[in-house]
């Protein structure tokens, strides 16, 4: 709702995420990617229609039962970097504060070498890269056991070599079965996507899966 009245950031979408993959939504900006990724992360409301998780229908849940779900089920990355970290907390300790979130327990310095991270363990925050502290936040979603990963647009306030980072982290994420769903302008991105959305006015303009 706005003062002019009410505005449909998304309008008539149907779309189902397959469980393992990365599913990018592209399209330009207003075209209503960051919208449809708040919806899908239970952060908004639908109107009207149906949301579904796993067979269930979530989009009338209560506060505490969409929490419970972001909390053990769902992970959000966001575009600026350092918004997905603890900055007073070390990089191991960022892992171990987010398992500890969901009840988890992982093994930092392990996961820090799975995610190109070796060593950095006792570095702050501070100390990373854009680059590796988006690897970070990955990791926190690991960390605590998250079956769904979604990302707006994580690699827009990236240099290339940083962005490459990213795009490695995703790609382990897909192998390891972990529902990725990402936002995007960054054409490399995009062409890592299992099925890509195409958004325009906060409608689909087209759905293709690539072709195994």
């Amino acid at each position: 709702m706005t003062p002019a009245g009410v505005v449909a950031g998304v309008d008539d979408v149907t779309l189902s995420v397959p469980a393992t993959g990365i599913t990018v939504l592209a399209g330009p900006s207003g075209s209503g990617k960051s919208t449809l990724l708040r919806v899908l992360g239970l952060f908004e409301r639908p109107a009207r229609g149906r949301l579904g998780f796993r067979g269930t229908d979530v989009g009338g849940l209560g506060h505490a039962g969409r929490r419970a779900i972001r909390r053990h089920d769902l992970s959000q990355v966001f575009q600026n970097p350092t918004d997905n970290l603890l900055d007073y907390l070390s990089a191991a300790k960022n892992l171990l504060a987010a398992a500890g979130s969901a009840n988890q327990v992982c093994a930092p310095e392990v996961l820090l070498e799975q995610l190109g991270l070796g060593g950095t363990g006792s570095w702050p925050v501070s100390a990373l890269s854009g680059g590796q502290q988006q690897r970070l936040a990955f990791g926190c979603a690991l960390a605590r056991g998250s079956s769904v990963v979604l990302a707006d647009e994580p690699t827009s306030q990236l240099d290339e070599q940083s962005a490459d980072l990213v795009l490695d982290t995703l790609r382990e994420l897909a192998r390891r079965n972990v529902a990725l769903v990402v936002t995007s302008h960054d054409e490399r991105l995009i062409e890592l996507g299992t099925r890509v959305v195409r958004l325009h006015a906060g409608r689909v303009d087209e759905i293709k899966d690539a072709i195994s």
